[in-house]
């Protein structure tokens, strides 16, 4: 086997929030959302409230994935597919892609000039993730997808999250059906919740880790990278990114009494 078929069968798969970019993806374009007037602030509200209980030590009781569902999926329902993903573009020029870590993609690029293929793997909407890969001159994108009807959103999910066990049972899918060798393949994220996809690969790496994730990081002698430049500041009980979304919440609260006043 060639160098360059040998690269082809290895991949990289990134973890997105925290890992490829600073905070919640799918937060920062629910916010996007707000402030075009699609939704309430109390729909942000519940939304970053569903997203903190699914985060917070890395539950995986019914109850909280059934909270993160249906957070995920009320604002999407009823909307056209083509609108949202029209918006997602905006969105992502507006608000997200200046919080891309520099670093993430340095490890990106890495991978792309051995002649190796990336993807990213994320709970997120598969079309915002879609967006996220092309921008990064990726190779795809593994994600959430919901149900849509004659090109509407249902607010109904087709299979489940894209989160813990089904992170690694798509890359599985994946590498049966592009021939990829996982051995030699590397995984990338921030959060013990991906140990199933991180040790479905041979080269596991924690990026920005929460403490579970870098303790079992330092145990098993798997790289670390670190972008944050303020480690301490990020190490509260409630996530970075659900504490911004409830400060946004009330922050588009203001500005809509402001423009009602």
């Amino acid at each position: 086997m060639s160098g360059r078929e040998q690269g082809r069968r290895r991949a990289a798969f990134f973890d997105v929030d925290n890992t490829v970019m600073r905070g919640a993806s799918i937060y920062h374009f629910a916010r996007g959302l707000a402030a075009r007037d699609l939704f309430t602030t109390r729909d942000l509200l519940r939304f970053a409230w569903g997203q903190t209980v699914f985060r917070v030590g890395g539950s995986e009781r019914p109850d909280h994935i059934n909270a993160a569902r249906e957070a995920a999926l009320a604002f999407v329902a009823g909307h056209r597919v083509d609108d949202l993903v029209d918006l997602c573009e905006e969105i992502y020029d507006e608000s997200m892609s200046s919080r891309v870590w520099e670093g993430a993609v340095r490890l990106v690029r890495r991978h792309l000039e051995a002649g190796e293929r990336v993807w990213l793997v994320t709970a997120t909407p598969v079309e915002l993730a879609a967006i996220l890969s092309r921008r990064l001159g990726l190779d795809g994108a593994l994600g959430t997808v919901a149900e849509t009807v004659d090109g509407v959103y249902t607010g109904r999910l087709i299979g489940d999250l894209m989160h813990g066990p089904a992170k690694a049972d798509a890359v599985r899918a994946l590498a049966e059906r592009e021939d990829l060798d996982l051995a030699e393949c590397s995984a990338y994220s921030d959060s013990c919740n991906d140990l199933p996809l991180l040790t479905a690969v041979g080269r596991p790496n924690a990026v920005n880790p929460d403490d579970a994730l870098r303790r079992r990081a330092l145990a098993r002698g798997w790289p670390v990278h670190e972008f944050r430049r303020h480690r301490a500041a990020l190490r509260v009980g409630v996530p970075a990114a659900a504490a911004g979304a409830l400060a946004g919440g009330l922050a588009v609260g203001a500005l809509r009494r402001t423009r009602r006043g």
